[in-house]
């Protein structure tokens, strides 16, 4: 039996995992299915997922309603290869040997869809980048 690569796993960041960051993780999900394993997290999560991110989502076929803002873990960021922020600042943990982006965005929170759509597309751009780079179709 051939080795099967390991699977690469991303975790996605923001502060408030309302926005951003949900943002990010759908894309990579939908895009990549199972070739990439994605989690994320907030530093302080909100209550909820900010509803005109879930809008702008459901406009592109995603539904990411079910999901909630969960709490960073240093075990999530120890569990992940590559670690993207999205304006967590000194927050997030750092650890040797980890893959670091961090991804300028605007914050969609307060925003109404209209704003977020084109933060949504950018996302949507720099995950599809991503996803080349680290689980192209076909294998390495």
């Amino acid at each position: 039996m051939p080795d099967t690569p390991q699977q690469p796993s991303v975790l996605f960041v923001c502060v408030h995992n309302a926005g951003r960051s949900q943002m990010a993780a759908a894309f990579l999900t939908h895009l990549a299915g199972d070739r990439v394993q994605v989690r994320s997290a907030g530093s302080a999560p909100a209550e909820t997922v900010n509803p005109a991110v879930t809008e702008a989502l459901g406009e592109v076929g995603i539904d990411i309603s079910a999901e909630v803002p969960k709490v960073l873990t240093v075990e999530a960021v120890q569990a992940s290869d590559v670690v993207i922020t999205m304006g967590c600042g000194d927050t997030c943990p750092v650890f040797p040997g980890k893959r670091y982006l961090d991804w300028q965005l605007p914050d969609p929170a307060g925003q109404g869809v209209d704003a977020v759509r084109p933060i949504r597309d950018e996302i949507e751009r720099r995950v599809r980048t991503l996803i080349d780079d680290i689980a192209p179709a076909g294998g390495a």
